[in-house]
Formats: C-alpha cells, sequence, structure tokens
C-alpha cells in the first residue's frame, strides 16, 4: 500500500472548508493526535527519509512506518500501520520496547485534525470524481494551519494516477501553496530557530 498526499498551507480553513463541502464533501470527524517519533538505533530516518511513530488518535495507540519517498513533486512512499491491541491500551509499551532496542525518541507531534470525506449524498458523478479521497484540515501545535489530501495506492503503478487526481481535487480547492516538509520536520525547525531541510 502506498500513501500518496500533498500538503498544503491553510490561510482560511473556513473557506477551505466551505469549499470542501461544495465540492460534495463532509466533515466525518474532529480528533486530536499525539505524534511520538522515534530514529533508528543503526541508520539515521531524516537522511533515508523514512519515519516512525506512535500515534494516539483520541488517546488510542497505533503504530506507523513510512518507507523512502518515491521521486515526484507529490509525496508517495510505503505506510505500514497498525492499531495496538489492547495488550498496550495507551501506546506506552511499544514506547519503551522501542527505546530498549536502541531507538532514539525525536519529538512529539500534537494537532487537532479535521476529516473530510465524499458525501454518500453526494451525486454520483460527484463520488466517482472523489471516490476514496480524504481530506483533512489540520491544526498543528507551533507550526501552523495545513490542508492535506490523501489517496491511497495499492501498488507503485497506481501512483501517478493518484498524483493526478490529488492536482485536480487541489485546483478545485484553489489550494495552492504546497508544502513537502513533514510536521515533524517543520517542528524541528521551529525548536531550532533555522531551516535544516528535508
Amino acid at each position: 500500500m502506498f500513501e500518496v498526499e500533498q500538503k498544503f498551507h491553510l490561510d482560511d480553513s473556513t473557506a477551505t472548508e466551505a469549499k470542501l463541502l461544495e465540492a460534495g464533501f463532509q466533515a466525518v470527524e474532529t480528533q486530536t493526535h499525539r505524534d511520538t517519533y522515534y530514529n533508528h538505533p543503526c541508520r539515521d530516518f531524516a537522511q533515508s527519509k523514512e519515519a516512525l511513530r506512535v500515534r494516539r488518535i483520541n488517546g488510542l495507540p497505533r503504530i506507523t512506518y513510512k518507507g523512502t519517498k518515491l521521486p515526484g513533486a507529490i509525496k508517495a512512499r510505503r505506510e505500514l500501520e497498525w492499531e495496538l491491541g489492547p495488550g498496550d491500551a495507551d501506546g506506552d509499551k511499544t514506547e519503551q520496547l522501542l527505546q530498549l532496542l536502541g531507538f532514539q525518541r525525536v519529538a512529539e507531534v500534537c494537532k487537532t485534525r479535521c476529516v473530510f470525506e465524499p458525501a454518500e449524498s453526494a451525486a454520483e458523478s460527484t463520488a466517482s470524481d472523489w471516490g476514496g479521497f480524504s481530506v483533512v484540515l489540520d491544526d498543528v501545535q507551533q507550526v501552523g494551519r495545513f490542508a492535506e489530501i490523501e489517496l491511497i495506492a495499492e501498488n507503485e503503478s497506481d501512483v501517478p494516477q493518484a498524483r493526478d487526481r490529488i492536482r485536480r481535487l487541489a485546483d478545485r480547492l484553489g489550494l495552492r501553496q504546497t508544502e513537502s516538509r513533514s510536521y515533524l520536520r517543520m517542528l524541528l525547525e521551529v525548536s531550532a530557530g533555522k531551516s535544516i531541510g528535508e
């Protein structure tokens, strides 16, 4: 599975939300995220462009690995994610395990996320245009406000089509100011008081 996504700086979340509703999307939920990122003991994920995190959505933990990015302007990378079942209800055991294995805690990214998906009541033509999309409006502590458009591609060969569809939806929503850095990278830059690249 490949996550294909594009992030945009968000100047006016109210206007973007109105455009989403006009395009046939509906708000499905508001989430709080607390993402704790780890670095590998034997290779630097900042250099390899990988990511490993324990994410808590409204307090419920899951672990995510994101692979190296495929070439292209719109980010695409392999993603593995699963919930941490009842044996680790808050994610603390997984974090202890990672630290015992030598993984280093890097930083914690906290945000509020409003999730939009195509409305079930949308016209059939609209549903076919936007089917499979997830659009989120994020308010990231210490970093700012952003919109992310995401599609999941089952295979690497499906990535180009997913990128084209993301471009079309971004145009429809009037989203222009792209951002290629991760929230983690932006937070680290803010903390360091400088740009450290991606």
